[in-house]
């Protein structure tokens, strides 16, 4: 008997359905065969679905030979989410379900010896890509991915704890209700920028990089606050739209860091990995691709502390996705592309000893040191971070204050107000913050009067920036005027945006 049963695999953070096709047959020698390009994973579950039947007290056809099919055969399918579909087609040859039973369902799920469905990655992915489709009626998951698959609300999920209540829900004996969905509980670690003593440009600079979706460095000796700050940038963000919200929770569902139970992700991601990290590590990759660090921080925060200690060739493959917003991995059989809206923030000490123009400490670097630890930074990869910001060590005084500083809630407000100028402007576009602009929209909404060009271009002779530098400092600019609920660039908000260039040629270019 020819069963088809219909199942999904994720590629990228998306899903693309696939045909379990089983074929159970009496034969001289029965036996098992899988083809379709399974993984290994997807080749083992012959052994966790025949002991999950059977401790299930169901009928195991011992005498047939069992073929199944993963179709399309040319695409590899992986994980151990096949389980349940084949499970399901191997009980409709038995006869314990229907067709009509199967009809319409999506089945994903990994098996237990005892029945039990074990969680699988993804299935967010899942439901948001056959929430359309017509065809579909239910999706079956396991219940530790319910919350998750349930997020998208126009799909019904169900989620079921073990194989034998899914045939009584089947058959319409023990209905299983659908799966609703909540949200993850946002993570507070009560980090305020009204706890950050002094500092009053590296805030300035920061709440300018969260209102116009700008990346930011700062640069200053051991202790001055520079992973203090970097890790209160999320608590200036807007709060994560719904679409946000979800393209955020598939990349971290596909990647199996979302946590146990889930829904939707209201958190903005901060990511900070090592500086021993990979290039896979930080950008994805490996046989079956995966997500990395640049797109686990989609939509949130990617914080690299001590930039120098990153291996160049790192730091290298950081252009792409800090340009074009995304990450494309190519194998050669598969193209996958990974979303990576994120905001770098980078920190580092002006030299290895950390105490460049430090007053109370003497460097004790010499020239050639200086020159090799900064050198790891290329200036193509500097072209790409707008702000760049000195943040000096505290004085006395400033650590002693009990005054409270300027509140996150309070920021954010502000950074909101610039965020709601920039979807006005860009309502018909696809991108979303200042620092997307292309040049046609730098000519359309950064144009400049012939004071604004002069001082600018005489900025840029001065400090021998490039043409890429040029555009940065003009997008900081409308960020800059959009903050102070201004139509047009003046002459101040240029000096502000060249100001947080300056430490490109004080650091970096002589």
């Amino acid at each position: 008997m020819l069963t088809k049963v219909w199942s999904a695999a994720t590629y990228g953070i998306d899903a693309v359905r696939i045909i379990v096709e089983v074929d159970v047959v009496g034969a001289a020698l029965p036996g098992f065969t899988m083809v379709g390009l399974p993984d290994t994973a997807v080749r083992e579950s012959y052994s966790r679905v025949k002991a999950a039947v059977i401790n299930c007290g169901l009928e195991w056809p011992f005498t047939k030979q069992i073929t199944v099919n993963l179709s399309p055969a040319d695409v590899k399918k992986q994980g151990s989410g096949f389980d349940l579909p084949i499970a399901m087609g191997v009980l409709r040859a038995c006869g314990h379900v229907t067709e009509e039973q199967l009809d319409g369902r999506i089945f994903l799920g990994e098996l237990s010896l005892d029945g039990t469905l074990a969680p699988i990655r993804g299935a967010l992915a899942v439901s948001a890509s056959f929430s359309q489709d017509t065809g579909v009626r239910e999706v079956i998951v396991p219940v530790e991915n319910g919350s998750e698959a349930a997020a998208v609300k126009s799909v019904r999920v169900v989620a079921v704890r073990h194989l034998p209540a899914l045939i009584d829900h089947l058959r319409g004996e023990s209905v299983i209700e659908p799966s609703g969905s909540e949200d993850l509980p946002a993570i507070l670690d009560h980090s305020d920028f009204a706890e950050v003593r002094g500092q009053t440009q590296a805030k300035r600079a920061i709440e300018v990089a969260a209102a116009g979706g700008h990346n930011v460095m700062m640069i200053g000796p051991p202790g001055s606050g520079k992973t203090m700050l970097a890790r209160r940038i999320p608590s200036v963000l807007p709060q994560l739209a719904l679409r946000e919200a979800i393209e955020t929770t598939k990349i971290h569902s596909v990647a199996g860091t979302l946590p146990k139970g889930g829904g939707l992700m209201r958190t903005r991601p901060f990511r900070a990995p090592h500086h021993t990290i990979s290039n896979a590590g930080l950008v994805g990759g490996g046989s079956n691709p995966k997500p990395g660090e640049v797109s686990l921080a989609h939509n949130g925060v990617l914080f690299l502390d001590e930039l120098p200690e990153f291996r160049r060739d790192v730091l290298e493959v950081l252009r792409q996705p800090l340009e074009d917003r995304h990450v494309t991995i190519s194998r050669a059989s598969m193209s996958l592309t990974f979303p990576s809206r994120f905001t770098l923030a980078a920190a580092l000490n002006p030299c290895p000893c950390g105490y460049h123009n430090d007053p109370g400490h003497e460097c004790v670097c010499t020239v050639q040191q200086m020159s090799r630890y900064l050198s790891k930074i290329s200036g193509p990869l500097l072209d790409r971070i707008d702000l760049q910001i000195e943040v000096p060590a505290l004085t006395v005084a400033e650590i002693g204050s009990t005054e409270p500083g300027e509140s996150s809630e309070a920021i954010r407000a502000r950074v909101e107000k610039a965020r709601a100028i920039q979807a006005e402007r860009f309502a018909r576009s696809v991108i979303e913050s200042n620092a997307e602009m292309t040049t046609r929209h730098l000519r359309k909404h950064c144009q400049l009067d012939e004071p604004c060009r002069a001082r600018l271009e005489g900025a840029v002779k001065k400090l021998g920036l490039s043409a890429r530098a040029y555009d940065r400092i003009l997008k900081v600019a409308r960020t800059i005027a959009d903050l102070a609920g201004k139509d047009a660039i003046d002459s101040e908000h240029i000096a502000e945006a060249v100001q947080y260039r300056a430490l490109d040629r004080a650091y970096f270019r002589n």
